[in-house]
């Protein structure tokens, strides 16, 4: 049993004892502290709080136990049902709700769960106020309403169109230009709710050939839900045996995009951003921002077009709160996490499809032409599992040590830039691994530089 408090929210497997795992009494009791917290803190006028999930098994009971925490709190509850982590934030704004949870483990297995805690604007809460929260749990400083005050549940299910709607409804989705191009398009949605929202939104953006892949939104995942190449042999075959144009890939919540090219290779998830954002750039110049285990090739992209590039810790309140510092016009991170400001703030890979669609329908080419035009980079992904003898901040403060002479970053962990490459080494805020990234030209000494780095690590372990 697995039980992570993070910046991220509140995530862990289902069941076990209570402290162990996500129980009943874990979620009952969390829930509850937001509750008290939002009723506290707030500036909001609303009573409302949105509710919604992704496709898991255990969604449902999680949900109910949520809502009825939010009514016994005294909040009126609008469930949205299954639901994008984006369209929750959406209709957070939409209905200036004072809040909104997110049932969602995002990428972890099925058997994970959490609750994504949002303010009045869609977004997440900070690393200060998610420490409020957790202080108030773990006080049990809260109070529940008397019979009289105990708020209602309303069910509206009408924000995956109003959000598509809103997509659509950006100046740089061009919905003639993408239908006129008569692409066929793959989607695998890993059983979740991607497969409901994401076929309906690109059928209102004019595409009429569609393949479908694990888009039953049953919740028993097809693969590993993380959309990394090990997981997508499934449509990297489908599509390297020319049934589409270009693959769509996205993880339980809808807020991650990978891409997969028509001959079936990775257009890689760096890249999702990377070629969003030199299309925004084109339109509409100015900075841009993603966080620290983020490829280099964002960089170079905006500055060839003459502006500025700001990294960020990792997490999306992180990288958005260094987007409104900046005022920057794209941003994300480098897992295929798109964040438009004209949109809202937030990760969302229907404005990801949207927008990257319209880039390939304007350029003429195919995706893997479009991504020969991008500064070429390959990034290892690593991990170490964590057990309760390996003390990370002894290991990254003697890192910090050794490589001093390189540019160091420790805003999160440690990053170390190199002339033509770069290492990140930063403990997980949603498992219990330590992330090991590592970036050069080419994934053959990308992998050789973590495999050193690695070594380096566990000399001092």
């Amino acid at each position: 049993m697995s039980l992570i408090k993070s910046i991220s929210g509140i995530r862990g497997t289902i069941g076990g004892r209570p402290g162990e795992g996500l129980s009943p009494l874990d979620v009952v009791k969390f829930t509850a502290a937001y509750a008290s917290f939002i009723r506290k803190n707030s500036e909001c006028r609303s009573n409302l709080i949105v509710v919604g999930r992704d496709a898991r098994v255990s969604g449902q009971m999680v949900d109910s136990l949520v809502c009825a925490t939010l009514t016994g709190m005294g909040f009126d509850v609008v469930n949205i049902g299954l639901a994008s982590t984006p369209t929750t934030e959406v209709a957070v704004a939409g209905m200036k709700a004072c809040g909104g949870v997110i049932l969602t483990a995002s990428h972890n297995p099925a058997q994970w769960n959490a609750l994504k805690l949002l303010n009045s604007d869609g977004e997440f809460l900070n690393d200060m106020q998610g420490k409020e929260v957790l202080r108030i749990a773990e006080a049990e400083d809260f109070e529940f309403a008397t019979y009289d005050k105990i708020g209602s549940i309303l069910t509206d299910q009408t924000w995956n169109r109003r959000h598509i709607e809103q997509v659509l409804a950006l100046d740089l989705v061009d919905r003639e230009a993408i239908a006129k191009a008569d692409f066929t398009v793959a989607v695998d949605a890993v059983n979740s709710v991607g497969g409901i929202i994401i076929p309906q939104l690109l059928r209102a953006l004019g595409v009429k050939n569609i393949v479908e892949l694990n888009c039953e939104a049953t919740g028993c995942f097809a693969h590993t839900p993380e959309p990394i190449p090990e997981n997508l042999t499934q449509i990297s075959a489908l599509m390297a045996n020319g049934k589409a144009d270009v693959g769509f890939v996205v993880d339980p919540d809808v807020d991650r995009l990978a891409i997969v090219m028509e001959n079936g290779e990775m257009f890689v998830e760096e890249y999702t951003l990377v070629a969003v954002a030199d299309y925004i750039l084109s339109h509409t110049p100015g900075a841009t921002v993603s966080n620290l285990s983020s490829s280099r090739a964002l960089g170079d992209v905006t500055r060839a077009h003459g502006c500025e590039y700001n990294a960020a810790a990792v997490g999306e309140v992180n990288v958005v709160t260094k987007m409104k510092e900046t005022g920057a016009v794209i941003g994300g991170e480098g897992n295929g996490g798109v964040i438009y400001p004209e949109a809202h703030y937030g990760r969302d890979a229907l404005v990801g499809v949207a927008l990257f669609l319209t880039l390939l329908a304007k350029s003429g080419k195919k995706v893997s032409e479009l991504k020969k035009g991008y500064p070429q980079y390959a990034i290892a992904k690593n991990k170490i599992q964590l057990t309760p003898d390996i003390d990370v901040d002894a290991i990254l403060a003697a890192m910090k040590e050794k490589y001093s002479s390189e540019k160091i970053t420790d805003i999160d962990g440690v990053k170390i830039d190199f002339k033509d490459s770069w290492v990140h080494l930063r403990k997980s805020n949603t498992e219990p691994i330590i992330r090991i990234y590592a970036e050069a030209h080419t994934m053959e000494e990308a992998e050789a530089l973590a495999d050193n780095v690695k070594q380096v690590m566990a000399s001092m372990a």
